[in-house]
């Protein structure tokens, strides 16, 4: 059977772009458009898409109140087309929150390359694809998959509290993750934070803005050259490859971010990102691998493992999509499989932080 998509879009030129987008690939179909959200909840209703790409900004119900909707009412996966300002990241945030499993930048941007939209666009598709409910009569439930354990990392005999950096890498589901972990941790957590979260440029800064504007630690976007400080995270922006090093003469780390050498199939990238922490502190590393597609950062975190450091994953139950840590737990990476909400917590364990439970 093929994939069957809705797309909506209250511009003409937007839907049959992303139509042509989603057509051009065997075994896709859009199978209805909608200009509206009103438009949007109905056409879900009747034709039991397997996918529902909403754009943000529309007039009347606009993508917000659309995804409420359809999400409460048939649980179809709805991908955001996002536009590239504040206001359209501010948006697209909220909407994952509400129930969005994912984004796209707009294609019509001047600075977007098609090419990597549409190969994003229907990657996404068919993930979630595999997710959409059978009809609208019930959602599925997420089915809570055992924790994967084919090679399970040696027990480890670290000292909670011997920590120097705490190192997370993200991808698909992550906005969400991220809201989860660093607000919940208190402001007096003592570790550096370095995060690498895959998405397009124009929404690495929004992302920080609002973590630090719910989080008791500072969350910003990094910049090259910035020192790393205890409670303090700081964002890897999109497009540049973050790396840390030790400062000459000094006992400080800063960041340096730097242009991809074509190597890595993202940029920022988990694996470049991770090892190069290892690379810093050693076994000071302290590793977060959360929700995500394909398996960026088995190959940093195997550096982290190598030097000593430690690994938590997320687990099945609580991924949007469980690749990138069972990626990691399947090569052996990961000391500590946990779900979303015991994160923070299991982070200020082993940081020997106190955590106030809400």
């Amino acid at each position: 059977m093929p994939i069957s998509v809705l797309v909506v879009d209250d511009s003409a030129f937007m839907r049959m772009a992303i139509t042509k987008m989603l057509e051009a690939e065997p075994g896709i179909v859009v199978i209805g458009t909608a200009r509206n959200g009103e438009e949007a909840v109905q056409k879900a209703q009747q034709l039991y898409p397997n996918v529902v790409t909403m754009d943000v900004e529309m007039p009347g119900m606009g993508g917000l109140e659309a995804v409420r909707e359809i999400t409460a009412q048939s649980g179809v996966p709805i991908i955001m087309v996002s536009a590239l300002t504040q206001q359209g990241a501010e948006t697209t945030f909220r909407a994952l929150e509400l129930g969005a499993v994912d984004f796209i930048p707009k294609p019509d941007a001047a600075y977007v390359n098609i090419s990597d939209v549409a190969r994003d666009l229907i990657a996404k598709v068919r993930v979630f694809a595999r997710r959409a409910p059978a009809s609208r009569m019930a959602v599925r439930p997420k089915v809570a998959m055992p924790p994967i354990a084919d090679h399970p990392a040696p027990l480890s005999t670290r000292v909670e509290g011997s920590f120097e950096c705490v190192a997370i890498g993200t991808s698909t589901g992550g906005p969400v993750a991220l809201s989860r972990i660093i607000p919940a941790l208190p402001a007096n957590f003592p570790l550096p934070i370095v995060i690498v979260q895959h998405m397009p440029p124009g929404f690495t800064r929004p992302l920080a803005e609002r973590l630090n504007s719910s989080s008791q630690i500072t969350v910003v976007e990094g910049s090259d050259g910035m020192i790393l400080r205890p409670g303090e995270a700081v964002i890897a922006p999109a497009g540049r490859q973050l790396r840390t090093r030790r400062m000459y003469g000094s006992d400080k780390v800063e960041i340096a971010l730097g242009n991809d050498d074509g190597r890595s199939l993202h940029v920022p990238s988990v694996d470049v990102m991770t090892a190069s922490v290892a690379e810093t502190y050693g076994a000071g590393t302290l590793a977060a691998i959360l929700t995500g597609m394909g398996q960026d950062g088995v190959v940093g975190l195997r550096s982290v493992k190598d030097r000593g450091g430690f690994v938590v994953g997320q687990d099945a139950a609580t991924s949007v999509v469980y690749g990138m840590p069972r990626a990691a737990a399947q090569a052996g990476l990961v000391d500590r499989v946990l779900p979303l909400d015991a994160i923070a917590s299991a982070l200020c364990e082993l940081t020997n932080t106190s955590f106030a439970r809400s």
